[in-house]
């Protein structure tokens, strides 16, 4: 497992069971929340930021959720 701090905000990286990634929000105001992707975590930190970011960016503020369409 990796914790990364990214724009204020902390998540857990870890290896999925499909051999995938696993993001968990540890700082996010919904316990358990976050996401999945199905790249291999073995990527830079810098990519990992960059996927965190645009997770982040989906998020509503009120909610703490991605925004319904």
């Amino acid at each position: 497992m990796l914790a990364l701090d990214v724009d204020g905000e902390r998540f857990a990286i870890r290896q999925a069971e499909d051999g995938g990634t696993t993001y968990d929000w540890m700082s996010g105001p919904n316990k358990g929340y976050g996401f999945a992707s199905s790249g291999t975590p073995n990527r830079s930190v810098e990519e990992h930021r960059e996927h965190i970011r645009v997770f982040l960016a989906m998020i509503d503020p009120d909610t703490g959720f991605i925004e319904d369409d």
